[in-house]
């Protein structure tokens, strides 16, 4: 009987090491982006906050543009140069 409770509470332990799930689904969009276009740790922050301003679309868009576009070399800078250029254009 004792070796049931010692494996619940192994369950119980171990599901309190998972991160919870995004808040919003900006943020959830974001590291997809980051995962995809490997950006670094320094410009994460960024793709936050693109991901945040505009819409999943076109962050989707600017990411496939990317990849088709930017066949080497550091595609994230390529990624924030598009957006920059779709930013001016809203305004």
């Amino acid at each position: 009987m004792s070796d049931d409770f010692k494996k619940i509470g192994e369950i119980i332990a171990a599901g309190s090491n998972r991160k919870p799930p995004p808040a919003y689904a900006w943020q959830d969009l974001a590291l997809w982006v980051i995962k995809e276009l490997n950006i670094p740790s320094f410009k994460r922050s960024a793709v936050f906050k693109v991901c945040k301003e505009l819409p999943k679309i076109r962050v989707e868009q600017c990411v496939g543009d990317t990849k088709e576009l930017c066949q080497s070399g550091a595609k994230w800078k390529y990624f924030f140069k598009i957006v920059g250029n779709l930013k001016k254009g809203l305004e």
